[in-house]
């Protein structure tokens, strides 16, 4: 199950629209952090409306989101509130009735001020402000987990909470990677238009939808394999939760074994709803690590790693839940891609190409990016100055601005905004080469998908970083690398993620693999269960065939020197049969010593307890072959 925290940004905006009928107050503003991501909002006129009263703002705020974590259960996603503030007194960025400079200025104030003190995966600003035109929210698509972008702002339009929570869930689903619902796509909705349609449609009204379209289940499916949102894996801090302790909300608090929901929805067979304890003899009730009401055994893989950057955890066998998520470290070499990772995402040319223009794209020549983002203009440019006016890239940094391809569909698949801008470029040779760029018309001083991703690969050991391609190293990867002995590699945590052989921190010395992030990997190896039995086994044969000759061998010495002895001793005389007889009494008398618990056999039991220190050993040596 995905958790997400509030706060969330990236490159590309959507904007979504809602039919007002009539003007409104322009109203001051509040701040929520959700552990939807983290959740930020202003809302000074919800202050004043609800008489200056914070706890009320407070009340409606948290019922908003409610409503959002209820629509994206039915995507498997859970919406936790982490944190709310209400800016009652004085805006903490400026927040204004330009609904582009809003958000810019509010996923500004967010990364360098509410992240460090309050980590978090999104924040949202819900604002009284009346925004400019019929735009009622705003955020970047695809931005989900990213420090830069990961977030929105929304206006609270509506005397229903339900209002504003429609407007938060919309614009999540655009950090989410979800584009609107428009009728070229041939979406399916389970709601007809008149009762409300569904939550990503381009403009609604009242009724409010509340479902999603089956356009948008495929968008952030498709999000989510290429890694967006790979901060969302992660269990929420309850201590930080919103609202306090309550049982029935599906989050697992102090005092409490167990959560499943209010009794309607419980269909959890290991937990007990009403009480929020497990039930019977059950150790677990919840995670990708408990089945059957029982703790999966260490070394269980729980999370797969979704692509070739990110890595796989394992269950620790003694939590019920996955390890969080984790990835390689920003700027290690993708697996088995020509990249380098950035977010937990191998970011190429190649992949953005087909991104805007379908399979069969693929990047331009490097004269395209050098000749076409020289100009410094809207088709061509590295982003802005800090003037507000387009930047000209320098040549060592072309890679890094305004995207240029070839082939693929004749006009950009990446929505019904966006135009395509051919550029011919005489060669000296002789002949033209064309090159092939988009720009989506969203605003002033926001990217767009037309420009080049952070993190994408421009160079060797290079990778575009503020719009110029910097080297690697300024990541610390090589020298986070270089602790792992040359058997692991480093993680976004800065630890080692070691070889299946080899054991964290360091990868120095023999182990069960893994990271201190993410688990062992080969605790629970059912392959090296078995190769230690048999080896075991073949041990112990061994050791029984050696101890059967060595006692063949002595029991054979014993009677023959015995009937030499019986021999010369023996009387002339054919009648006495004494001594043979005494004889048979004796080979008798060994063989039930050897039976009898009271008789003692020194030689055996101690080299009985030398092979068996010798089977240890190899049991030890098998599970590290």
């Amino acid at each position: 199950m995905c958790r997400i925290r509030v706060v969330i940004w990236k490159a590309t905006l959507q904007i979504y629209k809602f039919d007002i009928s009539r003007k409104r107050i322009v109203k001051p503003n509040i701040l929520l952090p959700l552990k939807l991501p983290s959740l930020s909002v202003p809302l000074w006129f919800q202050y004043q409306k609800q008489g200056k009263d914070v706890e009320k703002v407070k009340q409606r705020l948290a019922e908003i989101a409610n409503y959002v974590d209820k629509f994206y259960r039915a995507l498997n996603i859970r919406v936790a509130l982490v944190g709310l503030e209400v800016w009652s007194d004085s805006d903490k960025c400026p927040v204004t009735q330009d609904p582009f400079t809003t958000l810019h200025e509010f996923l500004d104030w967010r990364k360098l001020k509410l992240l460090p003190q309050r980590p978090h995966d999104n924040a949202q600003l819900i604002s009284g402000v009346y925004f400019q035109g019929t735009t009622i929210g705003m955020a970047p698509i695809m931005s989900m987990c990213t420090a830069e972008q990961s977030g929105g702002i929304v206006m609270d339009h509506s005397d229903n909470p339900l209002g504003a929570a429609v407007t938060l869930a919309h614009e999540l689903g655009h950090n989410f990677g979800m584009n609107h619902d428009t009728p070229e796509r041939g979406c399916g909705c389970r709601v007809t238009a008149d009762r409300g349609g569904c939550i990503m449609t381009p403009s609604t009204g009242y009724p409010f939808p509340t479902v999603f379209s089956s356009c948008s289940k495929k968008d952030l499916l498709v999000s989510l394999e290429k890694g967006v949102g790979m901060c969302l894996f992660n269990m929420p801090e309850v201590k930080v939760l919103y609202g306090g302790q309550k049982c029935g909300n599906g989050y697992v608090e102090e005092g409490e074994e167990c959560d499943c929901g209010d009794l309607e929805e419980c269909m959890n067979p290991c937990c007990n709803a009403s009480t929020c304890t497990l039930k019977g003899n059950a150790v677990c009730a919840h995670g990708q690590c408990c089945e059957d009401c029982q703790l999966k055994p260490a070394g269980t893989p729980c999370r797969e790693s979704s692509n070739s950057c990110d890595l796989p955890e394992f269950c620790t066998g003694s939590d019920p839940h996955c390890p969080a998520n984790v990835y390689l470290h920003d700027g290690h070499a993708c697996h088995s891609v020509d990249g380098h990772c950035y977010n937990g995402i191998c970011q190429t040319h190649e992949q953005q190409c087909i991104t805007l223009w379908g399979q069969g794209a693929k990047p331009a020549p490097g004269i395209c990016f050098e000749r076409v983002n020289s100009a410094g203009d809207p088709y061509g440019n590295c982003g802005k100055d800090s003037k507000g006016s387009f930047a000209k890239c320098e040549e060592r940094d072309a890679k890094c601005g305004k995207i240029q391809c070839q082939g693929g569909a004749n006009r950009p698949v990446i929505g019904t905004n966006a135009v395509s801008i051919e550029t011919n470029i005489p060669l000296q040779e002789g002949g033209r080469i064309l090159c092939r760029g988009t720009h989506v018309y969203l605003g002033d001083d926001m990217p767009d998908p037309g420009l080049v991703l952070t993190g994408t690969k421009c160079g060797e050991n290079m990778m575009c970083l503020n719009r110029q391609c910097q080297n690697v190293s300024v990541f610390g990867v090589h020298e986070c690398s270089a602790k792992c002995s040359g058997r692991g590699v480093c993680n976004n945590k800065k630890n080692c993620h070691c070889e299946a052989h080899w054991a964290p921190p360091f990868c120095d010395k023999a182990g069960f693999g893994g990271s201190v992030d993410s688990g062992p990997m080969r605790l629970a190896d059912s392959e090296s269960v078995k190769v230690g039995i048999v080896v075991a086994f073949l041990c112990l044969l061994c050791v029984g065939m050696i101890v059967c000759i060595k006692r063949k061998t002595l029991a054979g010495l014993f009677i023959s020197n015995k009937k030499n002895t019986i021999e010369k001793l023996r009387p002339n005389s054919p009648g006495h049969t004494f001594s043979t007889n005494q004889t048979h009494a004796g080979t008798h008398t060994h063989s039930a010593c050897r039976a009898s618990p009271q008789c003692q056999a020194p030689a055996i039991s101690q080299s009985a307890s030398i092979y068996k220190v010798c089977v240890c050993m190899c049991l030890f040596v098998s599970d590290f072959v």
